[in-house]
């Protein structure tokens, strides 16, 4: 039996339809539902993102106020949540594996509908996990959620024990809407294959949050940061950057697999990060980050002409959530509190598809084998 040419990884193969999100790698673009990604990403807030993306419409003022109320409303996470951080806390475990094993436990809660309502819980309490293991590993008491605050800044809130300032809590609420999808990756594919078997939404996010845990897939943006710690002045980029590449190193923060031109997600974080510092945040920092971009990318195109290798959404991810006060070991966490908004919406498609996702494959091995029974040894 023919079974086609085989992609392995599936790359190039077309495994859904989505109303979602278009990524166009060639053209350097990014559409969330029908908008540019540079309209909604800087304007939206976060809660109107949520209902876009599980609903398809942006809520009205009235609604806006609803699903600030729910989300404040479901906050507070189970007993046995509580009891797995602290547990894994105490062993040290990672923040993306206690991300995984806790998300786990709000199954017991669920449900079972696939409607924006009984996706809120999840979304309200995803970030409160975070936030709390966050205070956990640091030794600090846990912090109770406030309901006077919106899903951002209750995040940052929660972390810190302090309410965060206007311009950072618009920076991050700027990224948090940046990632929330970005067409059929690996974790959302993930999330896509457990829903079509039928099974729950909190193990689609589980194994989402596994898919994600994965280097190869949610990647780690504090690279890039810390290459620009370690220039520490623009005089010495050159050197270091030229040195770097002579090596044959990668510049963290430029060049991606999809985008060919400059990643439309690194332009909206760019002036995101220029307005946080220029109000609250370290401007001699973003001087030299910005300093160092320049010179890797005329160096980029000095010693690979024609790659056209741009900054990509990790640089100046990395350079935003440091500016709003996030340790490095947060980044794929966080990312992760926006990308399940996009999950779950991708979780609500599939369900209408109804159909299972079961690809074939093609067998390679060892043929024509003759079994031989092993006597005994005396």
């Amino acid at each position: 039996m023919d079974r086609g040419i085989v992609q392995n990884g599936l790359r190039g193969v077309v495994a859904a339809e989505t109303a979602l999100s278009e990524v166009d790698g060639e053209a350097g673009q990014l559409v969330i539902r029908g908008f540019p990604l540079e309209e909604i990403a800087p304007n939206a807030a976060f809660e109107e993102v949520i209902m876009l993306l599980t609903t398809g419409e942006l809520p009205t003022g009235e609604e806006k106020e609803s699903i600030k109320r729910q989300l404040a409303s479901y906050r507070e996470l189970p007993d046995v949540t509580l009891y797995l951080l602290r547990d894994a806390a105490a062993a040290g475990i990672p923040a993306m594996d206690a991300l995984r094993m806790a998300v786990g436990t709000l199954s017991l809660t669920e449900s079972g509908e696939s409607d924006l309502s009984a996706a809120l819980p999840i979304i309200a309490q995803f970030p409160v996990i975070v936030a709390t293991y966050y205070r956990l590993v640091q030794g600090k008491e846990v912090l109770p959620p406030r309901s006077d605050l919106g899903h951002v800044a209750n995040y940052l809130y929660m972390m810190r024990g302090e309410v965060p300032g206007r311009e950072e809590a618009r920076a991050l609420e700027t990224y948090l809407n940046t990632v929330v999808d970005h067409g059929l990756n690996a974790s959302t594919f993930t999330a896509r294959v457990i829903t079509s078997t039928g099974s729950d939404l909190v193990s689609a996010i589980t194994g989402a949050v596994g898919a994600l845990k994965g280097p190869l897939h949610g990647g780690a943006p504090g690279p890039a940061l810390d290459m620009v710690f370690e220039i520490g002045e623009v005089d010495r980029a050159e050197e270091y950057l030229r040195a770097k590449i002579e090596r044959g190193e990668r510049l963290m923060g430029f060049g991606h697999r999809v985008y060919k031109v400059r990643d439309p997600r690194a332009d909206v974080l760019a002036e995101a990060a220029k307005r946080l510092f220029a109000e609250e945040g370290d401007a001699s920092l973003y001087e030299l980050a910005t300093g160092v971009e320049k010179i890797a990318l005329a160096l980029l195109e000095e010693y690979k002409p024609g790659r056209n290798l741009q900054t990509n959404v990790e640089f100046y991810t990395a350079l935003l959530l440091h500016g709003a006060g996030l340790p490095t070991d947060l980044f794929t966490p966080t990312f992760a509190v926006s990308r399940m908004v996009g999950w779950i919406a991708h979780c609500f498609e599939q369900r209408e598809l109804g159909t299972i996702i079961r690809p074939e494959s093609v067998y390679n091995g060892l043929r024509d084998r003759t079994w031989r029974e092993q006597l005994p040894s005396l």
